[in-house]
């Protein structure tokens, strides 16, 4: 008997999913298990098998259509069958999201390429004016307005004589013409910018942000790391230093590992940090758990395979869900400093800059210094100004003698 295949829900803030590749066409035996198709959600294209056994027996989706999830995208079942009653019960094929398709895409492993343009434009300065198209040409060559010849073909047209016999009226001056095009392309939104879009939107405009600002010294930080990987068998970062501190300041400060639920405030005991990372089309927040409890090496190994698993577009559910706190860093890009929206359901977020070489007071004396600044976004309806302070002050003590974090 046929059964409907419908577009799977495969993420938590999944809407809609664009049907990326049919691995299977019309007319081909399916067995449960087999690989169907490619979807791209707002996180990932994912691999989706088949569940049933059977012929493909209609395909409803085109590749590169955004449909929302669970319409129909496909029909299974016995060769010959009729399936027309139950395209009909499921009400009529999924409306596409987009007028023009998107390009096939790659591998899911690898990162999706751009979206067609699906409209353009261009025009010129003299696109008004009637002139042939060799006459046009050596107006541009001779640096000439055409809009300053009279044409002498039919009805005012500018030929080619008219730009030669030109000769340039008074207080005309000849000089190189700049001839540009005016052009644009569209490219369709993808599922991912989408969601980016919606849920900073919404935490934009539905949390009262405000900011908290402070500078961190980070000599003994420095000396420390690069003690750390003197042995060359691992890399530790800053960033893996800065991961660190905020998990052990988190169990100190648990109001500022909270959530905003509505009618309630959620006070995490358990410290998942969520680590921004840039991806082709937007932002990842792949989490390392219980980042209290692990080393640094631990941890610098972990961000980098889930990094890597963003950028190839790899991660699972599981990878980004159940953050409790937000690391935002952008100082690898040389910004020195900047302030993040804050990502759900969190109530803070930390945005890094990068390290500057600036002059300090010391003990009454100017000397050079190493400067990190960051800047903690906090969700007024759960953290208070001096909360957001005293958590910042624990975090600078940390990455201002880092020996602390390994006691």
């Amino acid at each position: 008997m046929a059964e409907v295949v419908k577009m799977p829900k495969l993420s938590d803030t999944m809407e809609e999913g664009v049907l990326a590749k049919w691995h299977k066409k019309e007319g081909d035996q399916v067995s449960s298990g087999d690989l169907l198709a490619e979807i791209e959600t707002d996180k990932a294209t994912m691999d989706f098998e088949s569940f049933q056994d059977g012929v493909l027996l209609h395909i409803g989706v085109g590749e590169g259509e955004a449909v929302p999830v669970d319409s129909i995208i496909a029909v299974i079942g016995e060769k010959g069958e009729d399936f027309k009653a139950l395209l009909e019960a499921g009400s009529s094929a999924p409306a596409k999201a987009e007028e023009t398709a998107a390009p096939e895409k790659e591998e899911a492993t690898s990162a999706p390429a751009p979206a067609a343009p699906v409209a353009s434009s261009t025009s010129s300065s003299d696109s008004r004016l009637k002139a042939s198209p060799l006459a046009k040409k050596m107006a541009e060559e001779k640096g000439i307005d055409l809009s300053s010849v009279s044409g002498t073909g039919d009805n005012g047209r500018i030929v080619k004589s008219d730009i030669e016999n030109f000769k340039g009226s008074a207080g005309t001056k000849l000089s190189p013409s700049i001839v540009g095009q005016e052009s644009y392309e569209d490219v369709p939104v993808t599922q991912m910018r989408k969601t980016i879009s919606r849920r900073l939107a919404e935490s934009k405009f539905s949390a009262p942000h405000f900011y908290l600002n402070i500078s961190l010294r980070m000599e003994k930080a420095m000396e420390a790391r690069k003690a750390m990987n003197a042995n060359g068998d691992v890399k530790i970062s800053f960033n893996d230093m800065v991961v660190k501190a905020v998990a052990l300041s988190l169990k100190k400060h648990p109001a500022i590992n909270s959530s905003w639920l509505g009618d309630r405030i959620r006070y995490n005991h358990h410290v998942h940090i969520g680590v921004a990372v840039a991806v082709e089309d937007g932002l990842l927040v792949p989490v390392i758990r219980f980042a209290d409890g692990k080393p640094l090496s631990h941890i610098n190994a972990e961000v980098k395979d889930l990094a890597g698993k963003a950028k190839d577009k790899k991660l699972q559910p599981s990878d980004w869900e159940g953050n409790t706190f937000t690391i935002s860093n952008l100082g690898m890009f040389g910004i020195d400093d900047f302030t993040a929206i804050v990502n759900p359901p969190d109530a803070c977020i930390l945005a890094v800059g990068g390290i500057s070489n600036v002059p300090v007071v010391e003990n009454g004396a100017v000397v050079p210094g190493h400067v990190m600044k960051v800047t903690l976004s906090c969700d007024h309806r759960v953290v208070d100004g001096a909360s957001g302070a005293a958590f910042l002050q624990t975090f600078k003590a940390y990455m201002e003698n880092p020996v602390t974090m390994l006691v």
